[in-house]
């Protein structure tokens, strides 16, 4: 690669750092307003439709796999913004893999098996045990590749660092 690919793929990292932590302020924004911010003011006004506190609960039990989701962004733009600064890709990339299987493997477990398990908790839910969310089975899975392949770019960047300190 060429000195003004390199600086293209660096802007384009910068600007998809930047991209993704537009997307997380602005989801997150809006999930805590669904969430939070309008069920209390609805009940501050003392309006009918006002949600109880037991529904504000489960709807935030509810959003909870998204919170995951979200970390997993914002770790990608924090690695694609380190790599803008300079970074060399290879020093990057496990620990955001890690992170982002991390987020994902969690996010996506919770969606199968916690959040429908707590919402029955909670009594806002009666239906099985087991959400059949294969959409949350596949990121849970591909979360779980994406910690180990992050393991084994950390021990191969270790082998390396061995081999060179050899030579």
């Amino acid at each position: 690669m060429s000195a003004k690919d390199i600086e293209n793929f660096r802007r384009m990292c910068g600007q998809f750092r930047w991209l993704a932590v537009f997307m997380v302020i602005s989801v997150g924004l809006l999930l805590a307003l669904m969430a939070w911010v309008a069920p209390l003011l609805l009940m501050a006004l003392h309006r009918p439709s006002a949600p109880t506190p037991a529904r504000m609960l489960a709807t935030t039990i509810q959003y909870a796999p998204a919170a995951c989701y979200l970390f997993g962004v914002w770790s990608i733009g924090q690695a694609l913004g380190e790599i803008a600064k300079g970074r060399l890709i290879q020093a990057a990339l496990p620990s955001a893999l890690r992170r982002v299987g991390l987020a994902l493997g969690v996010g996506g477990v919770a969606s199968v098996f916690v959040v429908i398990n707590l919402m029955r908790l909670v009594g806002a839910d009666k239906r099985s045990y087991l959400n059949f969310d294969v959409a949350g089975m596949t990121l849970g899975m591909i979360g779980g590749a994406l910690f180990l392949l992050g393991r084994v770019m950390d021990q191969a960047l270790a082998a390396q660092a061995e081999l060179d300190e050899m030579i």
